[in-house]
């Protein structure tokens, strides 16, 4: 394996380009393995969030793995129902219990809506007391972002938001690292919709460099600077997306995948009235 590389946020602190992530998997004990699994194959970024309900599986994968804690860069995230200023605290706290760490690398606020300003003093706070390294949001459009940038003390470090071949957030990347965000993608594989994974174009240039197209595809983020955290299950899979540092696409083969770019969603829009009501109901055990 050549080096596992890193990109520098906004405030100095470095982040893995590829991580793993632990969205839907409601199993614990599925997800401890999962967990344990991808940080014995080399991933040091790992993802999870209030709303899945399985930190306290990830904690547990992370104190059993026996790696040093500063080498494994931690992201979690709130919930609507958790928003400002000291809702948010108490959250972060509760969230930081069920990981049993004493610090988080990233914290995110998980959706642009509810008091999105109450909760960002909050993390700024704790970030200036030395409990997370970097605070950033997902789901967020060019004007919350900058709404975040023009109105608070500090920038978001990271923007994780919906980004795969069907749906390639450039204009999206080009907005953020004007201002120094970093993209990261959710649903690198846009969870196998459009038929991604029987795509011909993709299936073409996995076969050239005889790799899959998950390979493929978590390259073409890498190659565009867009951290990822694919994630899975199975522990072949699991380490077989680790498995792409040792090639490279051509120019020819990237702008092949941009081709196949819908500048649309396959899940949702966040700017759906009737979506925002959905999520402002939904409640997790936070």
């Amino acid at each position: 394996m050549t080096s596992y590389p890193h990109i520098t946020l906004n405030n100095g602190v470095k982040m893995p380009l590829l991580g793993f992530g632990v969205y839907q998997m409601t199993d614990d004990s599925e997800c401890e393995a999962s967990v344990l699994e991808a940080l014995n194959t080399g991933y040091r970024l790992i993802d999870t969030a209030a709303a899945y309900e399985n930190e306290a599986a990830v904690g547990r994968a992370i104190a059993a793995s026996g790696i040093p804690r500063d080498e494994i860069f931690v992201t979690t995230k709130l919930w609507v129902q958790d928003e400002g200023y000291e809702p948010t605290k108490a959250a972060f706290h509760r969230s930081l219990k069920r990981l049993q760490l004493e610090y988080l690398d990233l914290y995110l606020i998980h959706q642009p809506y509810g008091d999105v300003h109450g909760s960002w003093r909050a993390m700024e706070d704790l970030q200036d007391a030395g409990l997370i390294r970097a605070i950033g949001v997902s789901n967020f459009q060019e004007d919350r972002i900058m709404d975040l940038i023009a109105f608070n003390r500090i920038a978001p470090a990271v923007n994780q938001v919906e980004t795969h071949p069907f749906h390639q957030q450039r204009d999206l990347q080009k907005f953020l690292t004007e201002n120094h965000v970093q993209i990261e993608s959710w649903g690198p594989f846009a969870e196998g919709r459009n038929n991604l994974f029987s795509n011909s174009i993709l299936q073409d240039i996995a076969s050239r460099y005889d790799r899959s197209v998950a390979q493929v595809v978590l390259r073409w983020l890498i190659q565009r600077q867009v951290v990822t955290i694919p994630k899975s299950v199975n522990p072949e899979r699991i380490r077989q997306n680790f498995a792409i540092f040792d090639f490279q696409l051509t120019d020819q083969d990237m702008n092949l995948i941009a081709s196949l770019d819908t500048s649309a969603s396959l899940f949702t829009d966040h700017r759906d009235p009737a979506r925002i009501k959905w999520i402002a109901e939904k409640r997790f055990k936070t």
